[in-house]
C-alpha cells in the first residue's frame, strides 16, 4: 500500500507561482513513478508530470513543458510540483498519483493509487 497526501494548492493570479507537495508513506520501490495530475470541471484527468522514484528521469505534459517542473526526495518521502507563469487554463484539482507500470506513465488509468486532490486556481 502506498499513501499520498497533495499540499500547496491555492488562489494565484496569472503569471504567478505555486509549489505543491506530495507526501508519501507505505511501500515504495524504486520501479514506482510517480505522477502528478489534473482534473478541471467537466474535463477528463490529464497528465501534468512523472518522475521515477528510483532515478531522475522526468516527463511532462507539451502544456506546462518549461513553466512546471517535478522534482523528488527521496530520505523526505515527497513529491513536489513547482508552477510558474501559471496560466487560467491551469485551473484545476491537481493529484499526485503512484504507479509501478514504468512504460506508460501518461494514462492516469494505470496509477493504482491517488491523493485526495488540492485545487489550484489561476486568475486572469
Amino acid at each position: 500500500q502506498v499513501q499520498l497526501v497533495e499540499s500547496g494548492g491555492g488562489f494565484v493570479q496569472a503569471g504567478g507561482s505555486l509549489r505543491l507537495s506530495c507526501a508519501v508513506s507505505g511501500r515504495t520501490f524504486s520501479r514506482y513513478i510517480m505522477g502528478w495530475f489534473r482534473q478541471a470541471p467537466g474535463k477528463e484527468r490529464e497528465f501534468v508530470a512523472a518522475i521515477r522514484w528510483g532515478g531522475s528521469s522526468t516527463y511532462y505534459a507539451d502544456s506546462v513543458q518549461d513553466r512546471f517542473t517535478i522534482s523528488k526526495d527521496n530520505a523526505k518521502n515527497t513529491v513536489c510540483l513547482q508552477m510558474n507563469n501559471l496560466k487560467p487554463e491551469d485551473t484545476a484539482v491537481y493529484y499526485c498519483a503512484a504507479t509501478s507500470n514504468g512504460l506508460y506513465y501518461n494514462r492516469p488509468t494505470l496509477y493504482g493509487y491517488w491523493g485526495q486532490g488540492t485545487q489550484v486556481t489561476v486568475s486572469s
